[in-house]
């Protein structure tokens, strides 16, 4: 008999978000789950790691009695606890999210959500990261129910089979009743556009301060990118590697002439 599957599951909108408690209670369904939470919203706050200071952790109360755990670090900070020991357990399978917005195209680099998964591979974990794409929706009201039968699936899907070393899935679900969703396309990144503005200011005593101000950035529609997919009604599945060599422009830099210096 096979033991249960043993879950984390995590975010980066703080572990009070509406997202997390929707993955965890769907991960319930799934395995023994635990979760470990920012303490508060680390959005954007891309592949980093808490260094030169110590980590707090404290137990805190969660839905269905699922033990829970708010850290004060960041999203990759809770799931390398998971891979170090903290929860005296191996984890399986590390699930993130769900994001209320998409993280597709170049927000991966920034989103917390997608690197808190691929931490995961670098503790021998498997990961999948959920994002949907509810917009301008407040994530207190932002209708789960589509989401839910999608990750069931996903994760059922998933666990059938394996992926390469250091490779997650990036999971991107349009914000549409379930009957609205017209199927799973395996996508590529596609192209992102932003349009962010430096709004300067001054405070009070007259020093400046700035802002990352703007429109919303907007995707391409393309077929078989991740943007373009989900634009068009399909949940958007793309793999990610942790590895981020440039591979074909290998040979271009050899041919760059390095080693004249010592010649």
């Amino acid at each position: 008999m096979n033991d249960p599957l043993e879950i984390l599951v995590t975010n980066d909108d703080g572990i009070h978000a509406p997202g997390i408690r929707v993955l965890a209670e769907v991960a319930n369904e799934l395995g023994n789950v635990t979760v470990i939470g920012p303490d508060k919203n680390w959005s954007a706050s891309g592949h980093q790691k808490a260094l030169g200071r110590p980590l707090r952790v404290e137990q805190v109360p969660f839905i269905n009695g699922i033990p829970a755990y708010a850290a004060d670090g960041g999203p990759s900070d809770c799931t390398a606890l998971a891979g170090l020991g903290f929860l005296k357990k191996k984890i399986d399978l590390v699930l993130t999210g769900i994001n209320p917005t998409a993280n597709v195209s170049r927000d991966i680099t920034y989103s917390g959500t997608v690197t808190s998964a691929l931490e995961a591979t670098i503790w021998e974990m498997k990961g999948i990261a959920f994002s949907i794409d509810a917009g301008e929706v407040k994530p207190d009201q932002i209708d789960f129910s589509a989401a839910k039968k999608i990750i069931i699936h996903v994760v059922q899907t998933f666990l059938k089979h394996e992926l390469p070393p250091f490779t997650i899935l990036n999971v991107n679900i349009p914000y549409l009743p379930l009957s609205q969703i017209r199927g799973y396309k395996i996508t590529r990144g596609g192209s992102r556009y932003y349009r962010d503005e430096l709004v300067s200011c001054v405070d009070p005593f007259g020093r400046p301060y700035y802002w990352f101000g703007g429109l919303p950035p907007y995707g391409d529609e393309d077929e078989g990118t991740d943007c373009g997919e989900l634009s068009r009604g399909y949940v958007s599945i793309t793999p990610i590697h942790l590895d981020l060599t440039a591979y074909e422009i290998l040979p271009t830099l050899q041919r760059w002439g390095w080693n004249q210096q010592f010649q």
